[in-house]
């Protein structure tokens, strides 16, 4: 699987050091948190979205959970992306809530695509709007939209120019009974949004006004 690569949003560093972190929520993490975790670790996605867990970052919060997901067609990826649960039983000033979601996203895109100038607007629309849909609550949303693209000159000159996405965000779900977030379900919106970047169509009826990205260009091999 492909995996994200780079910095989070919400000044969260890197990804890569799972020393100190719950990654399963089990041992000393409050039974909050483990039920959050168990919630992301029992969903059912479209079968297309290949997830699994990934080491989480140490440094962010007491507790945290990671998966990474690519969006799958064949033996290509369309899209991939990471996403952590953060968990912080004092709370935290900035998250106004004891939980925080963190994520990137990233997809490659026609080179036509990237250059148009509401396209940050509109991937940033994606993510709320996934939410959204489902009839999630949260709060203090914070994030950055990103493109770049590539061209190639000399020994690699035969290869056409490149774009990409990256959407990196973070937002505070809203705690339910005992203080648990529905991770499941922001689980779910979050993979509505990687579909969506990768161009899918619609999973279902109550998705038909999805308006999903043209499609894009050689995806990635795996």
């Amino acid at each position: 699987m492909a995996a994200a690569q780079g910095r989070l949003s919400d000044d969260t560093g890197g990804m890569d050091d799972a020393k100190g972190s719950d990654r399963d929520g089990s041992g000393a993490a409050p039974p909050a948190f483990q039920a959050a975790v168990q919630a992301l670790r029992g969903s059912r996605l479209r079968p297309q979205i290949e997830i699994e867990p990934t080491r989480a970052p140490q440094r962010l919060a007491p507790h945290a959970y990671a998966l990474e997901a690519a969006v799958v067609d064949g033996d290509q990826d369309l899209a991939d992306g990471r996403l952590v649960l953060l968990h912080d039983p004092d709370g935290h000033d900035a998250w106004r809530g004891t939980f925080r979601l963190v994520t990137l996203v990233r997809a490659e895109l026609e080179p036509e695509m990237a250059a148009d100038p509401l396209l940050p607007e509109v991937c940033w629309s994606w993510l709320t709007g996934a939410l959204s849909a489902r009839g999630l609550s949260y709060g203090e949303p914070s994030g950055t939209v990103t493109r770049a693209s590539s061209h190639y000159f000399g020994g690699l000159s035969e290869r056409p120019a490149a774009s990409q996405i990256e959407i990196r965000a973070s937002w505070t779900p809203r705690e339910g009974l005992g203080g648990v977030p529905d991770t499941a379900a922001h689980l779910a919106s979050w993979c509505d949004l990687l579909a969506q970047v990768a161009g899918l169509p619609p999973a279902g009826p109550g998705d038909a006004s999805v308006v999903t990205l043209p499609q894009r260009r050689d995806p990635q091999a795996r």
